[in-house]
């Protein structure tokens, strides 16, 4: 892609930012954004003079709150399982041969707290909010945005977050592991920066060999999520899923039985 509509891409200085440029939708992505996703990771993976990836979102109020609901009604419109290659986004998080920074100011909600949760590294503001919303809205994110979780926050915290799709401050997010790191809102571009040098200063071969060997240990949850998002293609053509969808743009409490 020659220009991106969705997102904003630096490169300088051995990192390149990659951000979510939909503020005015808390930077809820659509099939679009995720299209410009996976090329903005593509170009950064191969460019040989970036050391470091900076997953961000625009704005103060949201780094990422998952899929937009306003473009969903039975599928998203594009390519992939459900309409939305989220899954292929989600792989190249994992797959690209350097260190993926979430840089979370705001909001991280559904398919944004997933992200935050694949990337290798989350630093949060001390306003960060993390929290899943799917069973609330007719949908999940099986695979990676379940069990992946549950490696690092445990069983019992991982079925607490996306059975009751509660609200955890970034300090609460620190302590049950699911962030590395918490600062002051007006420090967080600081402690980003921080991050990036000492890992600029790293060999980057054994970095990329570092990340392959830890995704090794949960490489079969890549054939859990594509068997998942199968299961969710079809119900999301259920009208089950659908009311989910309906209650939350009416701002009205989901009727499902």
């Amino acid at each position: 892609m020659d220009t991106y509509r969705d997102i904003l891409l630096d490169v300088r200085d051995g990192v390149a930012r990659i951000t979510i440029n939909r503020p005015e939708k808390y930077n809820a992505f659509t099939a679009q954004t995720c299209e410009e996703l996976i090329d903005a990771f593509r170009r950064a993976g191969s460019d040989k003079s970036v050391a470091v990836i900076v997953l961000a979102g625009a704005g103060d109020r949201a780094f990422c709150t998952g899929a937009d609901q306003s473009a969903h009604e039975g599928s998203y419109g594009g390519r992939g399982t459900i309409g939305l290659p989220i899954d292929e986004l989600q792989s190249l998080i994992r797959d690209v041969p350097k260190p993926v920074i979430a840089r979370v100011q705001g909001f991280a909600i559904g398919g944004g707290n997933v992200l935050a949760t694949l990337c290798d590294l989350t630093i949060a503001s001390e306003k960060a909010v993390f929290g899943q919303v799917g069973p609330k809205v007719g949908s999940v994110d099986p695979g990676f945005g379940t069990a992946y979780l549950a490696r690092l926050v445990g069983e019992k915290r991982a079925r607490e977050i996306w059975y009751l799709c509660r609200r955890y401050s970034a300090k609460e997010a620190l302590d049950m592991g699911l962030v590395n790191a918490v600062v002051p809102a007006e420090r967080l571009d600081e402690e980003v920066d921080r991050w990036c040098a000492e890992l600029k200063e790293r060999s980057p071969t054994a970095l990329a060999i570092a990340k392959r060997s830890f995704n090794a240990d949960t490489e079969q949850l890549r054939g859990v999520s594509a068997l998942g998002f199968e299961a969710v293609a079809l119900y999301y053509g259920t009208e089950e899923s659908k009311e989910g969808g309906r209650a939350f743009r009416e701002k009205r409490p989901p009727r499902f039985r």
